[in-house]
């Protein structure tokens, strides 16, 4: 079991309302961890409420109670109003407070800050953290933190937790997957959660627009240093073209990992806010998150990434490019 910081685990468990909060373009770990959190909280008796500054993508409208997660920031403000106080604000699965979105400084401004998260680059922020860098998920660290606290897991939290610890750990594929991942999974199991039923969801929840989008994002495939390392890109004209969002893109970085030459993947995304997003995937000893922090982002050995500004998706390219071939002879 993981040691969590006493002021940090007091805290959660002195404070009555909670507001939930996790970055922007969720993935399965920041929302798995977030509505397994608050039923976690609820629980206990406390008051929680679940912001996110844009709805739930539809690959994971199917997780449960993800209905009660709240857009509007005009909600929240009643919310703290209410709590006359006492009130906390904690993130999960955040490495950078930027990634908190446009009301970050508001988000901030409510104290206790907590931050719970497992990247290893996270950029320190709020008043009290937790940080365990080789742990395979956020969603590992709140199942630690429910035992902690003596919080009973139901099996609507079992299933949010499981889905946070599978897409994360790229279904008990990478690296940071451990015998504890393992027992927690299968401890979540035992809770009712049902892995095909969540495989299915996961995988075979596609829209044809996402097919689309992924016809056109693999057509860019280009392989670099003897098909060392490959990259793929997507741009605002394919999103236009395929009919699909952002959140579609999620987990098309594998195909060009799964190739056997391949050491390093990256994805350049072209997003609507006339920024570019880079993620990185590499196998082995590639160590991407040192390049990714190279260019003022982070993440895990195996799983980074950075977003930049003010540079097209040819100059990024470029760039990663040579990053990339400068870390493989290095």
């Amino acid at each position: 079991m993981r040691v969590i910081p006493e002021e940090l685990s007091k805290t959660i468990r002195d404070i009555d309302n909670f507001v939930v909060l996790t970055h922007v373009h969720p993935d399965g770990d920041a929302l798995g961890s977030l509505l397994g959190f608050a039923e976690i909280m609820e629980t206990l008796g406390k008051r929680v409420f679940c912001y996110l500054e844009e709805p739930v993508s539809s690959l994971y409208n199917f997780l449960p109670d993800s209905i009660k997660i709240h857009t509007e920031l005009a909600d929240l403000r009643r919310f703290v109003e209410e709590a006359d106080g006492q009130v906390a604000a904690i993130s999960l699965d955040c490495g950078d407070c930027d990634r908190l979105g446009e009301n970050q400084v508001e988000l901030l401004g409510i104290h206790p800050f907590l931050a719970i998260d497992h990247h290893r680059a996270h950029k320190e922020y709020g008043d009290l953290r937790w940080i365990e860098s080789d742990c395979s998920s956020t969603g590992e660290m709140v199942y630690e933190l429910a035992q902690v606290l003596g919080a009973d897991i139901s099996r609507n939290c079992a299933i949010n937790l499981y889905v946070a610890i599978s897409t994360d750990t790229g279904s008990f594929r990478y690296e940071s997957t451990t015998s504890r991942t393992h027992k927690i999974a299968a401890d979540l199991v035992e809770r009712g959660v049902r892995p095909d039923e969540v495989a299915s969801h996961l995988h075979e929840n596609f829209t044809f627009q996402r097919l689309k989008l992924m016809e056109l994002v693999l057509s860019t495939l280009k392989l670099y240093e003897s098909g060392q390392l490959a990259f793929i890109r997507v741009t605002n004209n394919m999103f236009d073209i395929s009919g699909a969002s952002f959140q579609d893109v999620e987990g098309f970085i594998d195909y060009p990992r799964s190739l056997r030459s391949v050491k390093v993947a990256a994805f350049i995304k072209e997003t609507k806010n006339f920024q570019i997003s880079v993620s990185l995937r590499a196998k082995g000893d590639c160590d991407v998150a040192e390049i990714a922090q190279s260019f003022g982002g982070g993440g895990h050995r195996n799983a980074a990434g950075f977003r930049l500004a003010g540079k097209t998706v040819e100059d990024v390219h470029s760039e990663v490019l040579t990053a990339l071939r400068k870390s493989l002879h290095h």
